[in-house]
């Protein structure tokens, strides 16, 4: 009783599946062929056919026996036979007309009809073999324009036919062994298409196709090549001073860029650095003014050309510095005389062309103050305005012509001697003087901090 059961299932799944294929839609049986019939002749022009569609027109049928019309194909030319494959079928005797639009572009295809009744079927009609039209052309004229700053311009005469819907712009660089889609321009009138953001002196190439509103896209066009514009030409030479007072003057090669717009000055701390644009200049020279002595800094200078194209810059850099503080000068010794203090010092700096001497004055613990000599042209400075009892120290400054202040001396220092030493002077009492070291010798602890430079200092609190 099982295996009753088992094979009563598997016949009606065998006959299920049989119904779903519909590969033939009639049953495995041997075919009733009824001369009597009608047998499917097409028009006169029967026959329609574009890049993916073919259509057939043909005679009304009248015969009532007449249920639907069945239409057989086969691609590529191949013989059609009795043992034809079905395709499609036509469910009303009254149509005339058929349309197969899932066909390819400039391919060959065979069709046949034939008239199905409830229980035969009509002779095979005449074997038509049609093509379907040939993929559609491209554009009949297309030019690249070169030159252009990191872009191509391409610009093609509008398609002829008034199918046309849209165009797709293909594109490859020099290295690209592909071309590949970058733009879809819908409308058949366009004309011109701009590609931009791209690389500087770089060469592109260009193609475009076009596309029916029924999806056929055409051939390719001709290939054309566009090179972008190359970047200006970087300056030959650039020179900066290091011997000027407060400023450094940069002065380089003018360029000779046919389109030259103006230079971009940029200026570092380090070589290595960032830097940061300070100037725009339409001449080749700039004097940047700096309020400090022997300053550092690297400058380097890039052409624009009037698309706003930038040269290279950073392969030159030059380095600039302002004058520098001459040397300190030394101090060579500091006693006490009977007219005062005597300070005297010597010049290390062929620069210095001048003195000045800075004083501090202590009174007390906490208590100090400071006075300064200026316009000193010797090497010797005697310091009458003093008090007994007193430390004083002394740092010594050289000027040169452009009133740039040396770096101070060492401090020395000096106390003087008690009140009545000093006013009733005893000339039997040898003087006080003290040796000062040379400062070559001079150790880093003994060595003071610089001062701030004098024209930072208010000494009308003093």
């Amino acid at each position: 009783m099982r295996l009753l059961n088992l094979s009563t299932l598997f016949a009606v799944l065998l006959l299920t599946l049989s119904g779903c294929q519909g590969v033939n839609p009639l049953p495995k049986k041997k075919v009733v062929i009824d001369p009597t019939l009608p047998v499917v002749i097409l028009t006169k022009n029967g026959i329609m056919r574009d890049m993916k569609t073919i259509a057939f027109e043909w005679s009304a049928i009248k015969d009532p026996r007449v249920k639907e019309i069945y239409v057989y194909k086969r691609a590529s030319g191949a013989k059609l036979t009795n043992k034809l494959d079905y395709y499609e079928s036509v469910g009303n005797r009254f149509k005339t007309h058929y349309l197969d639009a899932k066909n390819k572009p400039g391919i060959k295809y065979s069709y046949a009809f034939r008239v199905i009744s409830s229980d035969a079927q009509g002779r095979l009609s005449k074997i038509y073999n049609v093509s379907t039209l040939p993929v559609l052309d491209s554009v009949a004229w297309i030019h690249a324009i070169a030159g252009l700053p990191r872009s191509a311009k391409i610009i093609w005469r509008p398609h002829a036919n008034q199918r046309v819907a849209s165009y797709i712009i293909e594109r490859k660089s020099f290295k690209e062994e592909k071309f590949e889609k970058i733009a879809t321009l819908y409308g058949r009138l366009h004309a011109e298409f701009i590609d931009e953001d791209l690389a500087d002196n770089s060469i592109y190439f260009y193609r475009i196709r076009a596309k029916t509103y029924d999806g056929i896209i055409s051939k390719p066009s001709k290939v054309v090549k566009s090179v972008t514009k190359a970047l200006p030409k970087s300056v030959a030479q650039i020179n900066a001073t290091k011997n000027l007072p407060k400023k450094i003057k940069i002065e380089w090669s003018a360029s000779k860029q046919k389109d030259f717009h103006q230079y971009y000055l940029y200026r570092g701390k380090d070589i290595d650095g960032s830097f940061e644009l300070i100037a725009k200049l339409y001449n080749n020279h700039f004097t940047d003014t700096i309020d400090k002595d022997g300053k550092v800094y690297f400058y380097r200078v890039s052409v624009v050309d009037k698309d706003g194209l930038e040269s290279e810059h950073e392969k030159k850099t030059v380095m600039g510095m302002t004058l520098p503080k001459p040397e300190a000068p030394v101090i060579t010794g500091v006693k006490l005389i009977d007219k005062g203090i005597e300070l005297s010092w010597k010049k290390t700096d062929a620069r210095i062309k001048s003195f000045k001497i800075l004083r501090k004055h202590k009174t007390g613990w906490l208590k100090e103050s400071t006075k300064e000599y200026k316009n000193i042209f010797q090497t010797k400075f005697i310091d009458k305005n003093i008090n007994p009892d007193s430390t004083y120290t002394y740092i010594v400054y050289g000027l040169d012509e452009n009133a740039i202040v040396s770096k101070p001396s060492i401090e020395v220092k000096i106390k003087t001697a008690e009140s009545d030493k000093i006013i009733h002077g005893k000339k039997n009492e040898p003087m006080q003087e003290v040796i000062v070291e040379s400062q070559a010798n001079k150790t880093d602890k003994n060595i003071q901090k610089t001062l701030t430079p004098v024209k930072d200092l208010d000494l009308n609190e003093i």
